[in-house]
C-alpha cells in the first residue's frame, strides 16, 4: 500500500524517462509503458519488459549527411542520443533500426561529420556538451569549450555548431560567445564578444521553477542557438540568438554588426532558429525566426541579399500554417525554396511569392530540419515526432522553379532520367520474415527512375494568375484520359527493347524501370487472354546508354540517359554482353517449348469442344469419335508432361522435365557475371536436346495422331448447330 517501493523496470532495460502507464484492469499482468525511448510492454506483471521496435516514431532537432555512396543521414533525437544511418541500402528487406549506429547518448541535437573523413565528426548533447567521435571504434572525446578567464558560459539545450565550408578541420560553436577551433575540437579561440541581449532578468534558471529547480540546460537563455559560415566567402558568418538578435561579421570575427534593427517587424526577443547563407551570393541570406514561447504563432523567414541592410518577409499567415521551422534554398535553381514548420512542409517555386503544402507521403508533423545533398539531389527532412524522410532527385521540382507553372500544363513532358546503376543487393542481417515485429523502413526502388508529368486536358489554358488557379478535379481529369500511358526502352541502336503501360494519372509521374528488357512466356504459363496484357519480363540488359519513350495518344516525348554496373563487382562489359546475348539467343528455345504447349493444349480445347457437340448419342460412328477424342486428348497431356510439371496437390518439382531444365538452364546464364563458361553450356545443351525429342514427339503426334482425329470428325460432319422447338404461350 506505498510503505515500502522498488524499482519495477531497471534503467538498463527501458528508458528510464516514464511518461505513460497503462495496466489492464482485467489482466494486471499486462502493463504498458511509455517513456522518452518508445513503449515498453510486459506480460508477466514487470518482470520483464519487450521493446516495441516497429512504430516509426522519433523526434529528430537537426538532420544532416555524407558524402559516403550511399550517403548517410545523421542527426540527433530528443533524450536518444546522436545517429548515422542509410539513405538507402543495397540489400532485400527494407532500412531496418540496426542500420542505424549511435554515435553519442544524451539529448542529441546537430550531429557533423568530418568533410574530410566521414568515420569521424561532432555530435552533441544538452546543455553545450559536445564530443567528437569515431564511428569505427565508438571512441568519444569530449571537446566542449571553455572560457581562457574562467568566465561562465552559456549554452542553449540545443547549442549552435558549424563545419567551415573552407577548412575541414575547423569548426565553429555557440555559447554567448562564438568559438572557432582549427584543429577539430582540441584547442579553442573565441572570435566574438557576447552576441546575446545578456539580459541578466532572463538568467535566473538557478532561482527558478517552484517545487523543483529548472536545471536540465533547457531553461539556459541569452545563448548562440544557430552559426552559419557562407559557403561563397571566407570569413562571412552569420549568428542568430535565442532572444532576437543576428549578428554578422564579414571578416573571420574581427568585428560583427547586429543586424535586427533593420528588419522592420522582427519579434522582440524571438529565437533566431536557423540562418542560411546563399551558394549565390555572399550577401544574401535567409534567416528563420519563431516566436511563439510568446504566443505568437506566425510563421517568420526573412530573406536578405546587400548583408542584412535591409531584409524582406518572404512567409506569412495568409500561405503558411505554423510558426517556422527551419527552411533551405535550392542549391541549383535560386527561387526553389523549402520551409518546415510546426504543420508540415511547403514548397514555393517563384522565391516565396506563393507557398504550397507538400502532402505526397508526408505527414503534418513538427518539420525542423532540411538539407539537400549536393551529390544525390535528393531533400532531407527531419521531423520532430515522425524521424527523417528523404524526396529523391527533386530535379523535377527545380525544372518548375525555373520553366514556371506552365510547365505542369504540358499535355506530356518527360524529365531528365539521372543515371542509374545495376546494383546487386544482398539479405539484411537478422530475420528475413519479422512480420510487423520490426519497422522496415522505405528503401529507394531498384532501377531507372523516370519521371513524367501528364495533363489531363490540353484545351484549358494556364491561369493567368494564381487567383485564377483552382485545384483540378483528379476523378474527372483521370476518366477524360486515355487508357494507357505507354513507356518504351530502346537500346543505342534505336530498337525497342521493353514496352509497359501505366494506368494514366494526373500530375507529376514516378516510376522505376528495373532494367529488364522483353522477355518470354515459359511453358505453362497461362497464356494471356488480351491482347495488351504485360510483357513478360525477360534478361537484364547491358550497361550503356538507353532512351524511354513515353507516349499518350498524340503526345510523346523522349530522353536518353546511361545504365552503370554495380561500381563494387570487378565485371568486364564484355562478359556481361556475352552472357545477356546467351540469354537472348537462349529466349527462342523456351518460346519454341511454350508455343508447343501453346499447341497441345488448343488441341485438348478443340477436343473437348467436338465432344461436348456429340454428347450422348446411339450413333455408333460418333461414339467410336468420342472415344478416340480422349485417347487424342491423354496423349496430348502425356506430351505437355513431358515439359511442364504434372498438377498435384502440394509441391512436385521434376527437374528432367524440359521446362524444368529450360529454368535452370536459363538460370545459370543470369547468375554471373563472369563470361559464360562450361557450367552453362552443359546445361544448355542438357536442355536443347531434351526439348528437340519431345518436340519430335508433338510434331509427329500432330502429323499422325491429330491428323486422323481432326480427319474423322470432318468425315462425320459433326453439327455446331442445334434445332430449337417453338415456344408458344397457351392461349386464355
Amino acid at each position: 500500500g506505498g510503505k515500502t517501493f522498488h524499482t519495477l523496470i531497471p534503467w538498463q532495460d527501458i528508458h528510464p524517462d516514464h511518461h505513460a502507464w497503462w495496466i489492464h484492469p482485467q489482466k494486471p499482468d499486462f502493463i504498458i509503458d511509455g517513456n522518452d525511448g518508445g513503449l515498453a510492454i510486459s506480460r508477466d506483471r514487470g518482470k520483464t519488459w519487450r521493446f516495441i521496435h516497429n512504430l516509426p516514431l522519433a523526434q529528430f532537432y537537426h538532420i544532416n549527411y555524407d558524402f559516403e555512396k550511399p550517403y548517410n543521414v545523421y542527426g540527433g533525437m530528443q533524450d536518444n542520443g546522436s545517429w548515422k544511418g542509410p539513405s538507402r541500402i543495397y540489400q532485400r528487406g527494407g532500412i531496418r533500426n540496426s542500420h542505424w549506429l549511435e554515435l553519442s547518448f544524451g539529448d542529441g541535437f546537430d550531429v557533423v561529420p568530418d568533410s574530410s573523413n566521414p568515420r569521424y565528426g561532432y555530435s552533441m548533447s544538452q546543455g553545450g556538451w559536445v564530443s567528437r567521435y569515431d564511428s569505427k571504434t565508438g571512441y568519444l572525446k569530449i571537446i566542449r569549450p571553455y572560457h581562457p578567464q574562467g568566465q561562465k558560459l552559456r549554452f542553449n539545450w540545443n547549442a549552435a555548431i558549424a563545419h567551415d565550408p573552407f577548412e575541414p578541420t575547423t569548426i565553429y560553436y555557440g555559447s554567448q560567445y562564438v568559438h572557432k577551433s582549427t584543429d577539430r575540437g582540441d584547442t579553442w579561440e573565441i572570435i566574438s564578444p557576447d552576441l546575446t541581449t545578456n539580459d541578466p532578468e532572463k538568467q535566473k534558471q538557478l532561482e527558478s521553477g517552484g517545487l523543483t529547480y529548472d536545471v536540465t540546460n533547457a531553461e539556459n537563455y541569452t545563448t548562440i542557438v544557430s552559426i552559419a559560415p557562407s559557403p561563397v566567402k571566407k570569413g562571412v558568418i552569420w549568428v542568430g540568438t535565442d532572444d532576437g538578435n543576428i549578428q554578422l561579421t564579414k571578416n573571420g570575427g574581427k568585428s560583427w554588426q547586429n543586424l535586427t534593427s533593420n528588419i522592420d517587424d522582427f519579434p522582440k526577443n524571438g529565437w533566431v532558429t536557423q540562418i542560411h547563407p546563399s551558394v549565390f551570393n555572399e550577401a544574401e541570406a535567409f534567416a528563420v525566426v519563431n516566436n511563439y514561447r510568446q504566443d505568437d504563432w506566425k510563421p517568420y523567414v526573412y530573406h536578405t541579399k546587400n548583408f542584412g541592410e535591409s531584409w524582406k518577409r518572404i512567409v506569412d499567415e495568409k500561405q503558411v500554417y505554423g510558426h517556422a521551422l527551419s527552411f533551405v534554398q535550392d542549391l541549383k535553381a535560386a527561387n526553389l525554396y523549402f520551409l518546415g514548420t510546426e504543420s508540415g512542409l511547403y514548397i514555393s517555386i517563384d522565391a516565396g511569392k506563393n507557398w504550397t503544402k507538400w502532402t505526397q507521403g508526408f505527414p503534418t508533423v513538427s518539420t525542423m530540419d532540411l538539407k539537400i545533398h549536393p551529390r544525390e539531389n535528393d531533400l532531407i527532412i527531419g521531423t520532430f515526432g515522425r524521424a527523417a524522410y528523404i524526396i529523391d532527385r527533386i530535379e523535377p521540382l527545380r525544372a518548375l522553379a525555373g520553366q514556371g507553372e506552365q510547365l505542369l500544363h504540358r499535355p506530356l513532358h518527360l524529365f531528365p532520367v539521372p543515371d542509374a546503376e545495376m546494383m546487386i543487393y544482398k539479405s539484411v542481417s537478422g530475420a528475413r520474415f519479422p512480420g510487423a515485429e520490426e519497422f522496415k523502413g522505405q528503401n529507394r526502388p531498384y532501377g531507372a527512375m523516370i519521371t513524367y508529368i501528364l495533363t489531363p486536358d490540353t484545351s484549358k489554358k494556364a491561369p493567368k494568375d494564381d487567383t485564377e488557379q483552382k485545384e483540378p478535379n483528379t476523378k474527372q481529369a483521370v476518366n477524360s484520359l486515355q487508357d494507357s500511358v505507354k513507356i518504351e526502352f530502346l537500346d543505342a541502336s534505336g530498337q525497342v527493347i521493353r514496352t509497359l503501360r501505366k494506368k494514366p494519372k494526373f500530375g507529376i509521374n514516378r516510376f522505376y524501370w528495373n532494367f529488364r528488357q522483353k522477355g518470354v512466356r515459359f511453358p505453362g504459363q497461362p497464356k494471356p487472354k488480351k491482347e495488351d496484357a504485360p510483357e513478360p519480363s525477360g534478361p537484364q540488359v547491358v550497361p550503356g546508354t538507353y532512351a524511354v519513350r513515353v507516349s499518350h495518344g498524340t503526345f510523346v516525348d523522349s530522353t536518353s540517359f546511361s545504365v552503370r554496373f554495380d561500381p563494387r563487382i570487378p565485371a568486364e562489359i564484355k562478359n556481361l554482353k556475352a552472357r545477356h546475348d546467351l540469354a537472348v539467343s537462349f529466349l527462342s528455345k523456351i518460346e519454341k517449348a511454350t508455343k508447343a504447349v501453346d499447341q497441345l493444349q488448343e488441341i485438348q480445347k478443340t477436343v473437348k469442344l467436338v465432344s461436348e457437340q456429340i454428347g450422348t448419342t446411339d450413333d455408333d460412328s460418333l461414339k467410336a469419335l468420342k472415344k478416340l477424342g480422349k485417347a487424342v486428348n491423354d496423349s496430348a497431356q502425356v506430351l505437355i508432361e513431358q515439359i511442364t510439371q504434372k498438377k498435384v496437390q502440394g509441391i512436385r518439382n521434376d527437374p528432367d522435365k524440359v521446362g524444368a531444365l529450360l529454368s535452370t538452364a536459363y538460370r545459370f546464364i543470369q547468375s554471373a557475371y563472369d563470361a559464360p563458361g562450361e557450367r552453362e553450356y552443359t546445361r544448355i545443351r542438357k536442355a536443347e536436346q531434351a526439348l528437340k525429342e519431345a518436340l519430335k514427339a508433338i510434331n509427329r503426334f500432330i502429323k499422325t495422331d491429330w491428323q486422323n482425329y481432326r480427319n474423322k470428325v470432318e468425315l462425320n460432319r459433326v453439327s455446331w448447330f442445334k434445332d430449337y422447338e417453338p415456344i408458344k404461350m397457351e392461349e386464355n
